[in-house]
């Protein structure tokens, strides 16, 4: 259960840095023209809805910004740039002064940005200030003066036997003396209900894969931490649950690769479609789905299936 209840590890200490096998000088889209890859929003989108996984990924639709998501982008670039600052001036109060700076920064990154969520500079400011009380919940599950992670925002990569890469970013790595990794991820939404943990759980289970299978060590917890509700996830996991992990992958790899060869991209209807940004065109609801690209656009697709991620949130 997500929950104080659950025991914590303790704070790890600072020490060397993991290897993992990534070249950050080298793109992503570098190397051979077709390698099979996915991520963990990419495999999350196929599971929620393959037709959605099709619109962002073979169709490539864009999707307008939502406030909610794009806060979340807010607060994580704070709690990355928190680090950044010396143990003793990682507060709150420091924290909630970071918000316009790092608002400023993610607006850099997309044009017109605010123009697109804002009708008035009024209505920016609240919205950023919203940012305020999830940033307060953090540091009430945690103490970041007591930390030094290994890392932040760490793409990390990996190739399976089958040739399949596995590719994402980590919130956080931490590492304690004894070399136990904690994976952390911060999410600016509510917990999940009763009977859904093993859902979330399951980005994280897939950071744990790509790291055991890149260090050969498996990490001593995997902690998600809900800004929204002020509730602690936080799991251990063993090789045993990391090989189903790899084989879940590699199913729902086979599954995507047999949409793409068949054309079906099957929808799947459910709550979260109210804020599909899809819905009008979506069959199961009365809409019409746009002609496949071209086959020659396939590969591509499946190429680049890790590229794309979702807001952080």
């Amino acid at each position: 259960m997500p929950d104080d209840a659950v025991p914590a590890a303790p704070e790890p200490q600072p020490d060397a840095v993991p290897t993992v096998s990534v070249d950050p000088a080298q793109a992503w889209e570098a190397g051979p023209p077709i390698v099979p890859s996915l991520s963990p929003s990419r495999a999350g989108d196929f599971m929620t809805c393959p037709l959605l996984y099709r619109f962002r990924v073979v169709d490539r639709i864009p999707e307008k910004p939502s406030p909610a998501a794009v806060r979340g982008t807010v607060v994580h670039q704070v709690l990355e740039d928190l680090f950044d600052l010396p143990a003793a001036e990682r507060t709150v109060e420091r924290a909630t002064s970071m918000l316009p700076a790092a608002w400023e920064q993610v607006q850099s990154e997309e044009v017109d940005l605010a123009a697109q969520l804002f009708e008035s500079p009024v209505e920016a400011q609240e919205w950023l200030a919203s940012a305020v009380p999830l940033l307060e919940t953090y540091f009430r599950l945690e103490n970041p003066t007591t930390l030094e992670p290994a890392e932040r925002e760490l793409r990390v990569e990996t190739t399976l036997d089958d040739g399949l890469v596995l590719r994402g970013f980590v919130d956080r790595l931490d590492r304690n003396a004894a070399g136990d990794t904690r994976v952390v991820d911060y999410k600016t939404g509510k917990s999940p209900g009763e009977g859904y943990e093993q859902k979330a759980l399951f980005q994280m289970r897939f950071y744990a894969l790509v790291l055991w299978r890149a260090t050969g060590v498996v990490p001593r917890q995997l902690q998600l931490l809900y800004l929204g509700d002020e509730q602690a996830l936080r799991h251990s996991p063993d090789e045993d649950e990391l090989l189903a992990t790899e084989r879940k992958v590699k199913a729902l790899w086979a599954a995507i690769q047999r949409a793409h060869d068949t054309g079906e991209w099957r929808p799947s209807p459910s709550r979260l479609c109210d804020w599909c940004d899809h819905k009008s065109r979506c069959p199961a609801f009365g809409g019409t789905s746009p002609p496949l690209p071209g086959r020659s656009a396939a590969p591509e697709a499946l190429r680049t299936a890790a590229a794309g991620t979702t807001p952080a949130g």
